[in-house]
């Protein structure tokens, strides 16, 4: 991913999804670019609509536009006041999955931005089963974004599990934050560590075990911050003893982090599987902004 973010914020006009819009607007002003504002109207909904209305097609589709385009068009006045940011607007009918990948596609946008929840009968897709299965399947980096954005990030926490995409996720990281301190978390267990006690052996070789695995961690945190060109003043490191979803959300807490950004390995079967842990908990039950970022 480039240096500078091209963000489309899918938006169902809900408040939640506003705030999407303005954190989109707030990065594309950091970076000097431009953003896409995306309103989809979605057919399965659009039919249910019409059945428990009992109005005809072309009166219904016609209100909906109409409304649609008028709260789209407000809300990008908003957005781009007070400086004239760069801002596209686009209503289209369809599926809200195929359409929303195939907007970035064609406008060129490298991140997707989404609030945390929608209303109405829309509200499924944000933070949804839509939601999700963009998570699963799309390559591109998704914000889901649970705060009024008052300012640039600050306080970034990064989660580390020294995979191959583990710098690819720091330098995305510092791009969303280019003035933030990064905390490389790192939250290690030790393998059988209930075993060993049951076995009988002494508690203080289980904390030497633990003292190797931290020191480990520290080194390889190094060499990650030099890899991706980290300052001293940017970074620090963080190791914790625990399960990576609980660590998590404690330290996002404990660090005042505003956001957390975590990587999602593969796009096959096995994602499945890898989304419905960690970063599926953390994205359930952290309050603050989330990206997660697929990587290789």
């Amino acid at each position: 991913m480039t240096a500078l973010l091209r963000p489309l914020a899918a938006t169902d006009l809900s408040p939640p999804s506003r705030r999407a819009a303005q954190r989109a607007a707030m990065l594309a002003r950091e970076h000097g670019g431009r953003m896409a504002l995306v309103h989809v109207l979605e057919k399965d909904a659009m039919v249910e609509l019409r059945r428990l209305l009992g109005q005809s097609d072309v009166a219904l589709q016609a209100r909906m536009h109409e409304q649609a385009l008028e709260a789209l068009a407000q809300m990008a006045r908003e957005l781009r006041a007070p400086d004239g940011l760069d801002v596209v607007t686009n209503l289209v009918e369809g599926s809200v999955l195929t359409t929303i990948v195939a907007q970035a596609q064609a406008l060129e946008a490298n991140l997707l931005v989404v609030g945390a929840r929608g209303a109405g009968f829309m509200r499924h897709w944000l933070l949804g089963a839509t939601a999700e299965r963009l998570l699963r399947k799309t390559p591109y980096p998704i914000l889901v974004v649970k705060q009024p954005p008052h300012q640039p990030y600050r306080r970034v926490l990064v989660p580390i599990d020294f995979s191959d995409g583990s710098a690819q996720v720091i330098r995305l990281a510092r791009t969303l934050g280019p003035q933030a301190q990064l905390i490389l978390l790192h939250a290690c267990e030790l393998p059988f560590e209930g075993k060993m006690r049951f076995a009988g052996i002494e508690e203080k070789t289980i904390q030497q075990h633990r003292a190797t695995l931290q020191r480990e961690a520290l080194e390889q945190l190094q060499c990650l911050a030099d890899d991706t060109q980290l300052a001293p003043t940017d970074w620090r490191p963080l190791v914790v003893h625990g399960n990576p979803s609980g660590c998590i959300l404690e330290q996002e807490e404990v660090q005042s982090a505003d956001l957390i950004v975590l990587g999602k390995h593969g796009m096959g079967m096995t994602e499945e599987l890898l989304l419905g842990s960690v970063t599926k908990h953390v994205l359930g039950q952290a309050s603050v902004d989330v990206l997660v970022v697929a990587t290789a």
